[in-house]
C-alpha cells in the first residue's frame, strides 16, 4: 500500500530543506502542539498581529494563556515592528508572525528582539508555504512554524496542517505529544472523499457562490469536516477529539495538489503584478511593490466602501471573490472580548476588517475580474 504521508513529506521538504515535519488534522492543531511544547501554560501571554484567523487565539486560550495583540502596520497588514517591544512582558512567552495573504514581513527582526528577551518565536505560515522571505523559505527563521492545507491554502489536501522545527531542544517534548494524536475516523475520511469529489467536478464560476455558502453552513453546524467548525468560532472551548492526526486520505489530496504549486505560485505572482498596476493606475489602494520579493499572493487584498454591495455585485457577475479576514480575528463577528479582543483598540486591523475584499490569485480569468474591478473602480478605496 502506498504510503502517501511519507511521498508529501518527501515533497513538502523539498521546498523547506528540513525533515522535522509533523502532520495533523489541522494547522491550528500543529500551532497547539508547539505552544505546547514551549510549555505554554496558564497565566502566560503570547503576543499575536491583532488581524488574524479566530483559530490562532484559540489554542492560545486552550492551554489558559492570554493572546496579547498587536495593531498592525496598515500596508503590510503585519504586525507594527515599532510597536512590538512596548507589549512585551514578564509573562510573555511566546511572539507569533504571520504570513498575512502571503507577505512574510520583519520576520528576521521579530527573532532578532524574541532573542533579546529570551523569547519562542512561531511563524504562521498558513497563507506563506511556498514564499520566500530575503530568499530563505517562509518558516525559517522562527523555533516552529506552521502551516496549512484547508480548501483555499498555497496547496490544498482539504482539511489538513502541518509544522516544521528549527529549535531541536523542542523536539523530545514534541514527539511526547505526538504519540497522544487520535486518529481521523472512517465517517472523516469518507466525508472528506465526498468533498474532493464535489470540487473537483462541481466547482465552477456558475456554483462557486452557492457551493461556498452551503459549505461554510455545513461546517458551522458540524455536519461536515470543514475548515472552522461552530463551537471554534463561537466558543473558547477545547474541541473533541481536537489532537488529531492526519490521514493517507488528505495526503494522497495533498500529494496530487502540491505538484502543481509551482505553476500557481507563477501564475499568482503575474496576476498580483497585473492588478498592482491597474490599481496604481486608477490611484486605489494597492499592495507596495517594495513588498513582491517576500509576497506570495496567496490572495491579493483590496479595500472597498461597501463590502456586502461588492459580493452582491461579484455574486450577479460570477467573480469568485474571498472575505478572509473580515474580522480582527475572522471570521467572529461579536463577543471579541472572550478572546481578550477589542476591536477599537486596533485601528488598522479594525478598518482593514471591515473594508477588505480578496481578488482571486490563481485565476486564468484575470481579464474576467480586471473588467469588473474597472466597471466598479468607484467603489474601490
Amino acid at each position: 500500500m502506498a504510503d502517501y504521508i511519507k511521498s508529501l513529506k518527501t515533497e513538502i521538504s523539498k521546498y523547506l530543506k528540513t525533515d522535522n515535519i509533523y502532520f495533523h488534522n489541522k494547522g491550528r492543531v500543529s500551532l497547539y502542539v508547539i505552544l505546547k511544547a514551549m510549555g505554554v501554560k496558564e497565566g502566560d501571554e503570547v503576543i499575536i498581529p491583532a488581524y488574524t484567523c479566530v483559530v490562532v487565539p484559540n489554542p492560545i486560550i486552550y492551554l489558559g494563556a492570554k493572546p496579547v495583540y498587536i495593531e498592525i502596520d496598515k500596508d503590510s497588514l503585519c504586525i507594527d515592528i515599532k510597536l512590538l517591544e512596548k507589549h512585551i512582558t514578564n509573562k510573555t512567552k511566546v511572539i507569533i508572525c504571520q504570513n498575512t495573504y502571503g507577505l512574510s514581513e520583519n520576520v528576521d527582526s521579530i527573532v532578532e528582539i524574541a532573542k533579546r528577551h529570551n523569547l519562542y518565536t512561531i511563524e504562521d505560515c498558513t497563507h506563506g508555504f511556498g514564499g520566500f522571505y530575503k530568499n530563505q523559505p517562509n518558516g525559517s527563521y522562527c523555533d516552529a512554524a506552521f502551516y496549512s492545507m484547508q480548501w483555499n491554502k498555497p496547496f490544498s489536501s482539504g482539511i489538513g496542517g502541518f509544522m516544521t522545527i528549527s529549535n531541536n531542544q523542542l523536539i523530545k517534548k514534541i514527539n511526547e505529544i505526538e504519540k497522544q494524536k487520535v486518529k481521523p475516523s472512517f465517517k472523516t475520511k469518507l466525508n472528506l472523499k465526498v468533498l474532493f469529489f464535489v470540487k473537483r467536478y462541481f466547482l465552477k464560476n456558475s456554483t462557486y457562490w452557492f457551493l461556498m455558502n452551503f459549505y461554510r453552513w455545513l461546517s458551522k453546524n458540524n455536519l461536515v469536516t470543514g475548515s472552522s467548525s461552530g463551537n471554534e468560532i463561537s466558543d473558547i472551548k477545547i474541541p473533541k477529539n481536537f489532537l488529531m492526526d492526519y490521514s493517507q486520505t488528505q495526503a494522497k489530496e495533498g500529494l496530487r495538489n502540491i505538484k502543481k504549486l509551482p505553476e500557481l505560485l507563477k501564475l499568482r505572482k503575474d496576476n498580483a503584478i497585473k492588478y498592482t498596476d491597474f490599481l496604481i493606475n486608477n490611484k486605489k489602494t494597492h499592495v507596495k511593490k517594495d513588498f513582491f520579493e517576500n509576497h506570495s499572493f496567496l490572495k491579493y487584498p483590496i479595500l472597498v466602501k461597501d463590502r456586502e454591495k461588492i459580493f452582491n455585485l461579484a455574486r450577479k457577475t460570477k467573480i469568485e471573490l474571498g472575505d478572509w479576514f473580515i474580522s480582527p480575528i475572522h471570521p467572529v463577528q461579536n463577543n471579541f472580548e472572550k478572546w481578550e479582543m477589542y476591536p477599537e483598540k486596533y485601528p488598522n486591523a479594525d478598518f482593514i476588517s471591515k473594508h477588505v475584499v480578496n481578488i482571486p490569485t490563481d485565476t486564468k480569468q484575470v481579464g474576467k475580474v480586471l473588467s469588473f474591478l474597472e466597471k466598479y473602480i468607484d467603489e474601490i478605496l
